[in-house]
């Protein structure tokens, strides 16, 4: 969705943050950082304690009747928001583009009512909060080279928010990819299903990303940044990974993805 789709009042700031899937169990900084930015934002945020999986994997396997209740569960926890922020454009994408499309009836009038209110976060952080600058700015920082992610890109039009954000928060000019547009290999199941397809273009676009000279590489989707710092350490490659939430927020303390313990 974008700013044209949906029209809040300036009171209406508060957010239920889905935290996704990959962020809980692998890089929990992810949902931190992503707080942080909402409240200097000027947003109430709050994390629904029972959220559990949007239903992506099983959606994309073809496996609608399991999708079904996942779906509707999110549904009924997430309603009630005023704002929906997802740090992820393929989670996103599935709230906003798909659940409408698995379910009938009430339940996709009710789908239809949380896709509009449910938003990337630097869309939102960027088209509806408009977030102001407040001392993120990353001096003698390196280069940072940007991956846009196949679901933000195409089913929700992400490009320029991230940038943005990166040159008016943290003073960074992104480094651009070669064929930036071009998609990571992991595509979730894809990544399993052909791993020597996907092992290519996760090659190809690690070493577009090395050729831009930057010394981190950052995106908005975990997914493609797992299988892009895990293509670089199988490598023994010196790029660090890292979520656009993190650099943002200021809070780059852990490791990059992939490194560390």
């Amino acid at each position: 969705m974008n700013e044209q789709d949906y029209s809040p009042s300036p009171q209406a700031m508060r957010v239920a943050l889905f935290v996704t899937c990959l962020a809980d169990l692998f890089r929990p900084s992810v949902a931190f950082a992503s707080i942080k930015l909402l409240e200097q934002a000027g947003c109430e945020v709050t994390v629904p304690l029972l959220q559990t999986c949007c239903g992506q994997p099983a959606y994309n396997s073809g496996d609608y009747e399991a999708t079904v209740p996942l779906a509707k569960q999110v549904i009924t926890m997430l309603e009630a928001a005023d704002y929906v922020v997802v740090p992820s454009g393929s989670c996103a994408g599935m709230i906003c583009h798909h659940y409408p499309r698995l379910l009938e009836g009430g339940w996709r009038d009710r789908a239809l009512q949380l896709a509009a209110k449910t938003f990337e976060l630097t869309v939102f952080l960027k088209d509806i909060a408009g977030i102001k600058p407040q001392g993120n700015a990353l001096s003698g920082f390196p280069a940072v080279t940007y991956h846009d992610g196949c679901a933000g890109l195409r089913e929700l039009g992400i490009r320029e928010q991230p940038r943005q954000l990166l040159r008016d928060l943290c003073g960074i000019e992104v480094s651009e990819l070669q064929q930036s547009e071009v998609c990571c290999g992991f595509g979730g199941t894809f990544c399993a299903k052909m791993p020597e397809i996907s092992g290519k273009m996760v090659g190809d676009k690690l070493d577009h990303a090395l050729a831009t000279g930057a010394g981190i590489l950052a995106g908005g989707d975990l997914g493609c940044l797992l299988n892009i710092a895990g293509r670089a350490q199988r490598e023994g490659v010196a790029i660090e990974v890292r979520h656009i939430a993190e650099l943002l927020s200021g809070d780059l303390d852990a490791p990059a993805i992939g490194q560390g313990k």
